[in-house]
């Protein structure tokens, strides 16, 4: 049998043993299924118009993941990423990127099992990786743009604007995501939602702290009546002196991800180097057995270890 023949049998034997195991996981356990009418925020009294959207176009794919309580989360974050994937699309990905590298590490006759069920379950990871990465930077630029969303919408109510309008201005004139999620808060309450409901969905979408501050602002204004344009003012200045505090936070705490970097990387030139200036000095770990797991050991402690700087230095204010 040809190589390319018996990849293609190993790819397709991977890919569908697990699609098997997640459908005879989801029959055995019946997580709960949406009901027919579910919103995408989970609501019940969502109009006919807001009505959620399909998880997937595949009528099989669609009805194996409804099973499961994790797709109404994939969706959430996708969404709060800013990407218009569906979660049968997104699953696929992860999937066929797990897949593929269990075949290709296959190839390598070198490596014992547990490498290659770990290099399959890194890479079918790689998606949500790349989409939570996405979101944690669609939201550092959403909150470097809202201060200045709120002092456009200020204006517009000292102006003598309605918050209608106000907030319609806000969604053409402000940069993104910020222009995008107002533009949304405002076709939900033009489809017949009150204030509260879309705001409340804004705060789901975008659950930061200075989005929680401008909605409670507003609903405050609604009950009990006052000047909005000078609660939106201070708002707008507070977020403000909390963005240029996480500015130096973030430029203190850059000296100690760079030497994270460096002390990950220096492992790595050393092999390089060894394996260059001397050829055959490291066979001994690829050719004895324990060594093939001395190896998978030490990149797995040289990964936690680079999350684990990451994270201490990831300081929150």
């Amino acid at each position: 049998m040809s190589p390319s023949i018996l990849l293609t049998l190993i790819f397709a034997a991977t890919f569908t043993l697990v699609v098997v195991g997640l459908y005879a996981a989801a029959t055995w356990f019946r997580v709960g299924i949406p009901s027919e009418g579910e919103s995408v925020m989970g609501g019940d009294d969502s109009p006919l118009l807001l009505r959620r959207e399909n998880i997937s176009s595949i009528a099989f794919w669609a009805e194996l993941l409804e099973r499961f309580t994790f797709a109404k989360s994939l969706r959430l974050l996708m969404s709060e990423a800013g990407l218009s994937w569906s979660v049968g699309r997104f699953t696929m990905m992860m999937l066929l990127a797990g897949a593929s590298m269990v075949v290709v590490l296959s190839r390598l006759h070198w490596l014992p099992t547990i490498a290659i069920g770990m290099g399959g379950v890194v890479a079918m990871l790689s998606p949500f990786f790349y989409v939570s990465k996405k979101r944690s930077k669609r939201f550092e630029q959403f909150e470097l743009n809202f201060p200045d969303a709120l002092d456009s919408l200020g204006r517009a109510m000292r102006a003598g604007h309605a918050l209608a309008a106000g907030m319609e201005m806000v969604a053409h004139e402000a940069a993104q995501p910020v222009g995008g999620e107002f533009r949304r808060v405002v076709e939900e309450w033009k489809l017949g939602r009150s204030w509260d409901q879309a705001l409340q969905h804004l705060s789901e979408r975008v659950p930061l702290v200075s989005v929680s501050l401008f909605v409670a602002a507003i609903r405050m204004q609604s009950r009990t009546g006052g000047k909005l344009h000078e609660v939106l003012a201070r708002v707008s200045d507070g977020l403000r002196d909390s963005t240029s505090l996480d500015g130096e936070i973030r430029a203190i705490g850059a000296h100690g991800k760079l030497t994270g970097l460096v002390l990950t990387a220096v492992p790595i030139v050393i092999v390089v180097m060894l394996q260059w200036t001397s050829p055959g000095y490291l066979d001994v770990l690829t050719d004895h057995p324990i060594g093939k797991y001395l190896i998978i050991a030490a990149i797995c402690f040289l990964v936690a270890a680079h999350f684990v700087i990451q994270k201490i230095l990831d300081i929150k204010i």
